[in-house]
């Protein structure tokens, strides 16, 4: 049961989280998700000025488990990857929150009113387990 879902953020059905500013929003992927995938191993994102479309995938996520694509939550254009964590993706599993992927300018920030609220999120994740 996911239990570490902060009321800030926005949360989409492939267990993203977004925390928005103004028409930048930050991705990465939930402390739910890093628990299911387990020791995570290798991590991919694209490279800034990257065009994104909403539920596209952008990234591979990779645990000594599986491998899991990483889907974009909004349109826009990549302006900045985290590189600290490309090199060590074992701090998503650390802190998921803290540990964003890459940051991306909206096209059109209507698609935030799409993404899960933090109480939907939970409902989500209880329900699909």
């Amino acid at each position: 049961m996911a239990t570490n879902i902060p009321a800030n953020l926005k949360y989409t059905k492939e267990h993203e989280w977004t925390l928005i500013e103004g028409d930048t929003i930050t991705v990465g992927i939930t402390d739910f998700a890093q628990s299911a995938l387990g020791d995570i191993v290798f991590l991919e994102v694209p490279e800034v000025g990257t065009d994104l479309k909403a539920g596209s995938t952008f990234g591979v996520v990779e645990s000594i488990k599986s491998v899991s694509d990483l889907y974009s939550p909004v349109t826009g254009e990549v302006i900045a990857r985290n590189t600290d964590v490309e090199g060590s993706p074992e701090k998503i599993n650390e802190d998921a929150y803290g540990a964003w992927l890459i940051k991306v300018k909206m096209k059109d920030s209507s698609e935030i009113n799409k993404l899960l609220t933090a109480e939907q999120y939970q409902e989500f994740c209880n329900s699909s387990h």
